[in-house]
Parts: C-alpha cells; structure tokens; sequence
C-alpha cells in the first residue's frame, strides 16, 4: 500500500538532503523518480534543490495553480517535494488522493510553523491526511532540540511582524528551540548567543 508521507523539522535539518538521498536510492535501483519544489524558492536557483552541504539536483516547481495527478506525471516509482509548507491544502488532497488511488507513493520534507510559530496552511493539512509523519531533529544554539525558526533582520536582530513567507537562509532563520523563541520576550540577555 502506498502513502503520502510528511517529514518535517525546523531549519537547516537536513531535510533537502534527506530527500536528495531517497532520489539517489531509487535511481540507483533503476527507478524513476519526480523531484519538486517550490517556484518561489530560488535560493540554490530556480527550480533547483539544494542541500546545505552542497549537494544540488533540478526539479520540476509547483506553484498555487499546480494539479498532482498520477496522469501529468507519468510513469514513476515516487514523487518527492521539498519545501512543501507552501503546497496549498487542496494540492496536499490532491497528493493523498493520488497516493491511494492511484498507488503511487510521495513524500514530502518540509517546515511545520513559520516565523511567529504559525502554521503553514500546505504543512497543516499534511499533519492532517499524511499517513506516516515524522519529525527530522535540528540542534538549536543553546544544544537543546530545535523545532521552532526565528525570522532575523541583517543585524541579527528577532523580526516578530511581516509576510509569512519570506525565502531566505541562515542569513535570514535561526532554527530554535521553544525555550529560546520565547526566551527573548524579557530580552536578548535571555537566549546568549541566539541573536548574532
């Protein structure tokens, strides 16, 4: 049986490169694979995957207007979607239906909450209908488990306020943990070390 599976951790997890490494897996057993990620996401270059330790692959992009079904796919043993918080909750349905229907499995990697620790409408609905979840582990600064990302400005300083979505890397995140993303409401001197 197959299933739509959602893994999901704060910044800098590893989950792109988890990904890369179940692309590889496949193809080294003679299996094709559709690797996707989000139009809006240029960091490593559009329609581009790329990992922090430097590992990169191109991708086909999905956008709001995006429709998953087995037959714009072709024949595939797996689809993989990095950055897939911003899937909207109608193409995350689309994926669990294509999943169980049509027996083709897809896992997707990406953030559970944003900034303001929100969630993402295309993260929540995965949390909802995917039928195997679980939590990659990232280290937060202080060494505790972090599960919780800090939007900071160009001088390191925390931004509380702003668009949900802005794309941007260590130079704009800091993946936490939930004792320091509220750390720094009685001040910085809370969380040494956190803010630059």
């Amino acid at each position: 049986m197959s299933k739509l599976y959602f893994r999901y951790a704060a910044m800098n997890a590893g989950k792109s490169t988890a990904l890369l490494q179940v692309a590889h897996n496949y193809e080294e057993r003679g299996m094709r694979v559709r690797l996707f990620t989000a139009a809006h996401d240029d960091r490593a270059g559009s329609g581009i995957i790329g990992s922090r330790l430097g590992l990169q692959r191109s991708a086909d992009t999905f956008g709001p207007d995006t429709v998953f079904s087995a037959a714009h796919l072709g024949p595939v043993a797996c689809v993989l979607i990095d950055e897939a918080q911003f899937l909207t909750p109608e193409q995350v349905r689309q994926l669990h239906r294509m999943t169980h229907t049509d027996q083709l499995p897809v896992i997707c990697w990406g953030l559970r909450s944003d900034f303001r620790g929100d969630a993402f409408p295309g993260a929540a609905a995965l949390l909802t209908l995917a039928d195997d979840v679980e939590e990659m582990k990232s280290i937060c600064a202080c060494a505790r488990k972090a599960t919780m990302n800090l939007r900071i400005d160009a001088e390191g300083r925390r931004v509380r306020e702003g668009e949900q979505v802005v794309i941007g890397g260590n130079e704009r995140y800091r993946a936490v943990c939930p004792a320091c993303f509220y750390a720094d409401e009685a001040g910085p001197e809370e969380a040494p070390g956190l803010f630059g």
